[in-house]
C-alpha cells in the first residue's frame, strides 16, 4: 500500500509554533483536527489543510467529501503556476487513492491531474520530488510498470535525499525496498525499510511507524519478525485501527489443528 508525504515542517524545535501543532496532530492520525488550525485564506495553507485531508482518505478510507472540498478551495486560490501545479499534485492523489483503495476508478483523472502538475512544476521546483514520487506510484500500482516506478521513485529519493523533506526520503525508501523484495533482493529490502522506520522514528511519524515495521518483519527471521509485528499491532491499536489497511497483514495467522 502506498502513501502520500508531506513536508516534515514542524519536526524540530525551532519551527513555527503552528507548524509544530499541525505535525504533532497529523503525525498521531488526527488530520481533521490539525486541518481545523489552517485558515484556508493563503494558498500554501490551502494546499496543506487538502493534503492533510487527502491523507485522512489514504489512511481511513474516509472523509472524501471534505477532501474534495479543501482540494476546490486550494485551487480556486491558486496564483503562480507553482501552487496550481501543486493542487493539481494533490488532485491526482486523492483520484489515485480512490482507485487504489477501490471507492471509484479515477485513474483517468489520476494520470491527467499529475501530467498537468508536471507541466506547471518545473524540474528544480520544490514540488517535483514529490510529484516524480506520486508519479512512481501510479507507475507501479496502476500501470503495474515496476520499471517506470523505480525510476521515479529514484528521482523523488536523490531530490529528497538532498533537501529538507526527510518524510518524503522515509516513503522513497519504502516504496524502492518495496520493490526489491519483488524482485527477490532481500538485503537491499532490509535496509531500505530499516531506513524508512528509522526516520519515522526519528520524526515521530506515529501514524506511519506500524506500516514500516510490519514491512521490515517481512525481511527478517524469527524471532525479530515476531517482534516487529507485535509492535506494529500494538502501535496499529493505540491509533484506533489505523491505517486501516494494514489490518490484514496484522493479522495472526490462524492456529493448525
Amino acid at each position: 500500500m502506498a502513501h502520500t508525504a508531506m513536508s516534515g515542517s514542524g519536526t524540530t524545535a525551532d519551527d513555527d509554533p503552528l507548524q509544530t501543532a499541525v505535525w504533532r496532530l497529523r503525525s498521531r492520525a488526527c488530520w481533521t483536527d490539525a486541518a481545523e488550525l489552517l485558515r484556508p485564506d493563503t494558498p500554501a495553507a490551502a494546499l496543506q489543510r487538502a493534503a492533510l485531508l487527502v491523507e485522512r482518505c489514504l489512511y481511513t478510507e474516509q472523509g472524501w467529501p471534505d477532501a474534495e472540498d479543501a482540494l476546490r478551495t486550494a485551487e480556486a486560490i491558486a496564483h503562480s503556476d507553482e501552487e496550481r501545479g501543486a493542487a493539481a499534485c494533490e488532485r491526482g492523489y486523492l483520484a489515485y487513492a480512490a482507485t487504489l483503495l477501490a471507492v471509484r476508478d479515477r485513474a483517468d483523472e489520476a494520470r491527467a491531474a499529475l501530467g498537468r502538475a508536471a507541466a506547471l512544476i518545473p524540474p528544480d521546483g520544490a514540488g517535483r520530488a514529490l510529484l516524480d514520487f506520486r508519479r512512481g506510484l501510479l507507475a507501479e500500482n496502476l500501470a503495474h510498470s515496476p520499471q517506470s516506478a523505480r525510476a521515479a521513485y529514484r528521482r523523488a529519493h536523490a531530490a529528497a535525499s538532498g533537501g529538507p523533506d526527510a518524510l518524503l526520503l522515509s516513503f522513497t525508501w519504502r516504496h524502492l525496498a518495496g520493490l526489491a523484495l519483488r524482485d527477490g533482493e532481500l538485503a537491499e529490502a532490509r535496509h531500505g525499510f530499516a531506513e524508512s522506520l528509522r526516520i519515522r522514528e526519528e520524526l515521530g511519524y506515529l501514524v506511519g511507524t506500524a506500516p514500516a515495521l510490519a514491512s521490515l518483519a517481512d525481511t527478517e527471521t524469527e524471532p525479530e519478525a515476531s517482534r516487529l509485528r507485535e509492535e506494529a499491532r500494538r502501535l496499529f491499536r493505540l491509533l484506533g485501527g489505523v491505517p486501516t489497511w494494514l489490518a490484514p497483514q496484522l493479522d495472526p495467522p490462524a492456529a493448525t489443528a
